[in-house]
């Protein structure tokens, strides 16, 4: 899912990027040193509109479809393929719980929403949260019945812990991804508790999504305890093996973890974060230009089955520390890379929307490979 890190890192850092199309904004510092001490009060200087903002409200009835309405505005559509709300939002910066370490403030459906239209953002798919390491867990039917609340805006995802209903690898949970894809849910995910990749429970979870066709997004963890996500070693071995073992599911490379292999490592530090004992995250993101290309795109290459899931902070900063190499990655497997926000908080900038329509606008992308990755693959993924 997304880190609460990542989503603090997103809005702490935003102010000092606000030159996101000029090249390589982040590699004159070669490498970014994460420390959220920051916290996100950079966020309240963020404008978010208020009720009724934006004109596309819940997507309702204007007189004009979407493509009527997208020409006129002269714009392009786009598809969030990953993002996240609660039923009511949560706001324990406003609490007495304010001083949990590192914790997000979830947004709810109507605020993700009037943060759409504020982005030019068509739709989003609302990813749920199930497992406890580290957010509150929610419910599946939560996630319907926002998508409910918002049909032509939010797209379901459903989400099953792999310790569910029997806690063994053979637990029949393609029974309940089978349920949940017959109420319309598109995938699964975000997966996020604190397992090995190739863990027996997980490997059965990927084993029925593979067996009912849906697609998985994970977040990953360079860590096993006192973190959240799929632990995976440098070079993501236990990735390509899953990869091999099921060649029908289509899975979305995420996270840290995953986007940090874009280049080859200096040091295999530069894959996660890790708790500082004042309960903050600290880390390091490599900004340098690619001068030896990592892990990623040799595994985009081999397997047809792993897509690549351009939100995070984390995947921002894969590309925009070179913008060459970045450029070519994204025509090299256009088909496969998808737009996204990994949305939580309300606060949150994301600066990829502008360094994607600055690269189309200045040739460095073609246009069939920014139709394709803002919308046209999510149309064709998801069935829209």
């Amino acid at each position: 899912m997304k880190h609460s890190r990542r989503k603090f890192i997103a809005a702490a850092v935003s102010g000092t990027l606000a030159s996101v199309v000029a090249p390589r904004s982040l590699a004159d510092e070669k490498t970014t040193f994460i420390d959220t001490k920051s916290d996100y009060s950079v966020g309240d200087r963020v404008h978010v509109a208020g009720p009724g903002a934006g004109g596309r409200g819940n997507g309702q009835a204007s007189g004009q479809t979407g493509n009527q309405r997208l020409k006129k505005e002269g714009r392009t559509m786009l598809i969030d393929i990953h993002a996240h709300a609660y039923r009511e939002p949560i706001r324990l910066y406003e609490s007495a719980a304010s001083d949990i370490p590192d914790v997000t403030d979830f947004c709810s459906a109507a605020q993700l929403v009037r943060r759409y239209d504020e982005l030019g953002i068509d739709k989003g798919v609302l990813l749920p949260i199930v497992s406890p390491e580290i957010y509150l867990p929610q419910t599946n039917e939560d996630i319907l019945e926002m998508a409910r609340q918002y049909p032509d805006r939010l797209i379901p995802y459903c989400n099953i812990d792999p310790r569910a209903l029997t806690n063994s690898p053979d637990a029949p949970l393609d029974k309940l991804l089978h349920y949940y894809k017959e109420k319309g849910c598109k995938g699964v995910g975000e997966v996020m508790l604190n397992l090995p990749v190739m863990h027996p429970l997980v490997q059965n979870l990927f084993r029925c999504a593979q067996t009912v066709g849906l697609p998985v997004v994970f977040d990953g963890s360079d860590q096993l305890t006192g973190d959240f996500g799929l632990y995976d070693d440098p070079g993501l071995p236990q990735l390509e093996h899953t990869l091999q073992k099921f060649p029908d599911l289509i899975i979305f490379g995420h996270g840290p973890i995953f986007w940090s292999e874009i280049a080859r490592l200096q040091t295999p530090g530069e894959r996660g974060f890790v708790f500082k004992t004042d309960g903050k995250q600290v880390g390091l993101l490599n900004g340098s230009p690619i001068e030896e290309e990592g892990v990623v795109p040799v595994l985009m290459r081999r397997y047809g089955n792993l897509y690549a899931d351009l939100s995070d902070f984390t995947a921002y900063n894969a590309f925009n520390r070179d913008h060459v190499y970045g450029p070519k990655f994204l025509e090299e497997f256009k088909d496969r890379a998808f737009f996204g926000t990994d949305f939580c908080s309300q606060f949150t900038e994301f600066p990829l929307i502008d360094l994607l329509k600055n690269w189309h606008e200045t040739g460095k992308i073609s246009t069939d490979a920014y139709n394709k990755i803002t919308h046209e693959n999510a149309i064709r993924l998801l069935g829209l």
